[in-house]
């Protein structure tokens, strides 16, 4: 997934430049992806769908639905118009990851978590919903993520921040998959570079947590 994970403080409506750049990276990229990729343009879904639309990208992480008070301002959201403008771009086939569980923000209404995943399914039909901790790089709550789960067990949940090689057995037990990036960075550490060697022995234990699910489930 391309996110512009940098650009800190994020917005709620990007500015053009954000989204034309992204654009271009993965335009010099595009002839070496040899796999499906998803964008997220912090935190804009239209911008993402635009972005996704323009680099056929077959996915997309956003906020799509709630109201939020946030270290980026009031968070207000409007699924209705965001999956509007989607038909209207010819987007339809992009999948939609909802954020039901933001990071740095804090739902407005008291709800429960397990009440906002089975309204959220009903009322927006989300290809997946995303559960997160604090911030990028923190754990999730392996407790909100059952809450989720159990609350749609048909609609895929992914644990959305925070996955490392020590939790990923732990978080896939109860997550139908994950969003992880901090994790493969050289010492873990989220603003440096990637480091390959940790990208593999993360994906030689989710290989090996895949297989004992598989024999579990059989």
């Amino acid at each position: 997934m391309f996110s512009n994970e940098r650009s800190l403080p994020y917005l709620t409506k990007v500015e053009p430049v954000t989204t034309a750049d992204m654009a271009r990276v993965i335009a010099e990229l595009y002839d070496d992806i040899a796999i499906p990729f998803g964008v997220n343009v912090l935190w804009d879904p239209a911008a993402s769908l635009d972005l996704a639309a323009a680099t056929g990208a077959t996915f997309v992480r956003e906020i799509f639905t709630g109201v939020y008070a946030s270290d980026f301002g009031l968070w207000n959201t409007s699924c209705g118009e965001v999956i509007r403008h989607q038909h209207a771009i010819h987007a339809e086939d992009v999948r939609l990851f909802f954020n039901i569980q933001p990071e740095a923000a804090h739902y407005l209404a008291d709800r429960d978590l397990a009440d906002i995943a089975r309204s959220t399914v009903f009322n927006t039909r989300p290809d997946a919903l995303c559960v997160s901790g604090l911030t990028a790089g923190a754990e999730t709550s392996l407790q909100a993520l059952r809450i989720v789960k159990e609350a749609v067990p048909d609609n895929p949940v992914f644990a959305n921040t925070g996955v490392r090689l020590d939790n990923v057995a732990d978080q896939l037990s109860v997550a139908d998959g994950c969003i992880t990036g901090t994790t493969f960075k050289c010492d873990g550490y989220i603003w440096n570079e990637v480091d390959a060697a940790r990208v593999k022995a993360f994906m030689e234990r989710v290989d090996q947590v895949r297989v004992i699910g598989s024999k579990i489930t059989r």
